[in-house]
């Protein structure tokens, strides 16, 4: 660049448009002629950061800068050097004012003034800042214009935008249930709305920035004000409660809550805050605080009451953890169990429960984990002295502590007493039995007396031929005797109650023929099952009881003969029935025993089910029939209902739960083949009160090639264990005279012999002589009268397993 033109330089493209014009024929000549206070002028405007203009001369040449080339649009292109009337036409009756007067020495300037331009974007409506101010030459005279543009629409429409935001803010503030206020960053309140004068009574016009204090407690008004300046130098969100004047001249309780205000460039400009009436809530609080008080008392007095019954109480109560620890116990656990609470709170829980109760008490365990509360179940504690506890728990669980609370107690008494009733109940119905029985084993009698004195004098006479006639009539009727005494045995044995699914048809086709019985000739038996009926989960044993009492309550109400029914049958009771029946609604089995007898009248229908009532003479009955068979039903979740009218019978309903799972079937015995002599060299000793039954054990055990010692008590069979004599297998009878009975003579000898096996015998159904049924291993049971070939099988497979 010459440096004629060195005044362009830094100018940029405007630059360039000067230097690239043709200036010959312009009134301004080229720029190389240009009077120096033009030049200056120019390299002024040309290197200036803002947009700039420079009217020239008395026709106001146009010259700009590079940064005023968006506000031309498509004029840049020409515009460089014309005149300014030319350059904006569209605008110069607006500009001519203007510039006259800034010519005249009135320096203007115009902030947001609205301008419609022509720009590189087109036509466009926005506000801008205009300074005008004259150039004047070396000499004085004037020779152009200096114009600074800025374009403010954004901070108009931003400002327009803001007022707006605050228009709406005060609109809704002023409008808001609750105070609000503003502050500016010094903390002086630069607002507060309609309802803080409202509640306060203050007016806007005694508000000076802090006189919003003037309405605080005299007590609260030092420290929240002292807060509320250290929380705006800090510029942290804060939150007071303090009591506040209202209009009325009373203080209420209020909640200030604010927030920090910035700008988009992270300037602090003051808080926003409200200021919330809580006098409600702090009388709440108070009344609550004043219960809180009464409960503490209270609670203080559960406690000392709750610590009283936790030491004085018998029953067992504790917490049970999910882990299996016993985690705190009462007092009544080492009274009950002889452990300390050390110990007791030291080892597993499962340690102390019956193994029979292990599957049940996971079972418990798995529910209490689901959140289930439950009133009601059993298991079996075995105290240091070995004595069981038999308790009945409730428990409640408390998920979120890992834990469960239980309350039990000891009800091994209650539950002997009612073992003992029922047994009692059974008993007397089995008395009832007795005398049909009677004449049935006296026709069995007979029949194997007749034939074995037959057989004796046919043989007498040398006569043989009809022999095994006789035989197999005799042997028939002694298994029918036995079959008889089996079923009446299982019936009256003592057993615990276990439920069990069970197939309800199979039950009463089992009692067919006690029940038969003891109705005698004169009353028509009949029974009729229904079609697929479901299976039932109960115990089979009191069933068959209740079943028993209930024909023999029917057979008492026909004097005279008549028809007994039992029918079976599915019954789906919707919830009009189920509630009727004080059940569930849901799938049922009804087994019912109808009668033709006299039938009981309504006051003896709504009894029947009282305990000790009975319509029966006295010494007859002890009216707890009914009342048991309603407990076991109950207890079983279902229900009894009676049907009767004087003169026209009586028909008693059980209604038992029907059982979704399969039914278990015990595996039927099949008779093989008489068993061959087995025996190498084992020696086998009989112990039997009864020579004939010991006769024939041992004729059995020489005919398989043992060798047989006999004894016929206790005492002189423990003789022979305590001796050096081989003994391979013992064969007793459970009921011995003399002191020691089977079981007692096995446990010794199982002490002096721990690998003896051990077959029992017995005519019996008291298994609680056999350790309530338990056998250990290597011990088994054979129940008289048995098959010969039976007792050969029995000793042939005890004998020959390991």
């Amino acid at each position: 660049m010459s440096d004629e033109l060195s005044f362009l330089a830094g100018g940029g493209e405007a630059a360039r448009m000067i230097r690239e014009r043709d200036w010959s024929s312009h009134p301004l000549g080229p720029p190389q002629t240009w009077p120096e206070d033009l030049r200056v002028a120019l390299s002024l405007i040309l290197n200036s950061p803002e947009s700039m203009i420079l009217a020239w001369g008395p026709d106001l040449h146009f010259f700009f800068n590079e940064t005023y080339f968006p506000l031309l649009g498509p004029r840049v292109a020409w515009a460089m050097g014309e005149r300014f009337d030319k350059v904006w036409a569209d605008g110069w009756d607006q500009a001519k004012p203007i510039i006259d007067d800034a010519m005249a020495g009135r320096p203007k300037r115009f902030v947001d003034l609205p301008w419609r331009l022509e720009t590189d974007r087109g036509p466009a409506d926005g506000w801008w800042t205009f300074s005008y101010s004259r150039v004047l030459a070396a000499d004085g005279a004037i020779a152009g214009l200096f114009i600074l543009t800025n374009e403010t629409t954004d901070k108009v429409l931003s400002d327009a935008a803001l007022r707006e935001s605050e228009t709406r803010f005060r609109n809704m503030a002023d409008h808001a249930p609750v105070m609000m206020w503003v502050t500016d960053p010094e903390g002086r309140c630069t607002y507060l709305n309609a309802s803080w004068y409202a509640f306060t009574g203050q007016t806007p016009e005694t508000m000076d920035g802090f006189s919003w204090l003037d309405a605080v407690h005299p007590d609260d008004r030092g420290w929240s004000g002292e807060t509320f300046l250290a929380a705006n130098a800090r510029r942290e969100p804060f939150s007071l409660e303090y009591r506040i004047r209202a209009a009325d001249g009373t203080y209420r309780w209020a909640i200030d809550a604010a927030t920090p205000r910035f700008n988009d460039e992270g300037e602090f400009l003051g808080y926003i805050g409200s200021v919330v009436d809580i006098s409600a809530r702090k009388a709440a609080e108070a009344a609550l605080q004043r219960q809180n008080s009464v409960l503490e008392t209270q609670v203080e007095a559960r406690t000392r009451e709750r610590d009283r019954v936790w030491h004085a109480t018998t029953d067992l109560m504790g917490t049970v953890g999910f882990d299996g620890f016993l985690k705190s116990i009462n007092p009544a656990w080492p009274r009950m169990l002889g452990w300390s609470e050390a110990e007791l709170l030291a080892h597993p829980y499962a340690e102390l429960v019956d193994p029979a109760d292990h599957a049940a008490m996971a079972d418990i365990v798995r529910r209490l984990r689901a959140g289930e509360e439950i009133a009601e179940f059993v298991d079996t504690l075995r105290g240091r002295d070995g004595i069981e506890h038999v308790i009945m728990w409730s428990a409640t669980p408390e998920i979120a502590a890992g834990v469960f609370h239980v309350v039990g107690r000891d009800v091994t008494d209650q539950r002997r007493m009612e073992e003992q009733l029922r047994q009692s109940l059974k008993m007397e119905a089995v008395g009832q039995l007795t005398g049909g029985l009677a004449h049935d084993f006296n026709n069995l009698l007979a029949g194997i007396s007749g034939s074995l004195e037959l057989l004796q004098a046919r043989l007498a006479q040398g006569r043989t031929g009809d022999t095994e006639r006789y035989l197999n009539a005799a042997q028939g009727a002694a298994k029918r005797a036995a079959a008889l005494t089996h079923r009446l045995l299982a019936f009256s044995r003592r057993q615990t109650l276990d439920p069990k699914p069970i197939d309800i048809d199979a039950l009463v086709a089992g009692m067919d023929d006690l029940v038969r019985r003891t109705m005698g000739p004169q009353i028509r038996v009949e029974t009729q099952p229904g079609e697929a009926v479901w299976p039932v989960r109960v115990d089979a044993n009191q069933l068959e009881n209740a079943l028993l009492n209930l024909c023999i309550n029917a057979r008492d109400a026909m004097p005279d003969g008549g028809r007994l029914t039992i029918t079976t049958d599915n019954r789906t009771l919707d919830e009009r029935e189920a509630q009727a029946r004080d059940l569930t609604p849901g799938d049922y089995v009804a087994m019912c025993v109808a009668d033709t007898g006299t039938g009981m009248s309504p006051e003896v229908v709504r009894r029947a089910m009282e305990p000790f009532f009975t319509t029966k003479p006295i010494g007859v009955g002890t009216g707890l029939g009914l009342s048991m068979i309603y407990g076991f039903t109950r207890q079983s979740d279902g229900h009894v209902a009676i049907d009767s009218a004087l003169g026209r019978g009586t028909t008693i309903c059980l209604f038992l739960p029907r059982h979704r799972g399969e039914v278990g079937t015990a595996d039927a015995a099949v008779a093989g083949p008489a068993p061959m002599a087995t025996a190498g060299g084992e020696t086998v000793l009989v112990i039997d009160d009864e020579p004939l039954v010991r006769m024939l054990v041992v004729d059995v055990l020489e005919e398989l090639g043992y060798t047989a010692i006999e004894a016929g008590d206790g005492p002189s069979g423990m003789k022979i264990i305590q001796s050096d004599t081989r003994i391979d297998l013992l064969v007793t009878d459970v009921g011995l005279p003399n002191g020691m009975n089977g079981r007692q003579v096995a446990d010794a000898a199982r002490v002096l012999r721990p690998d003896l096996k051990i077959l029992f015998v017995t005519g019996y159904a008291e298994n609680a002589v056999l350790n309530n049924g338990h056998l250990d291993a290597g011990m088994q049971v054979l129940t008289k009268p048995f098959n010969m070939d039976d007792l050969a099988r029995r000793i042939i497979t005890i004998v020959s397993n390991p």
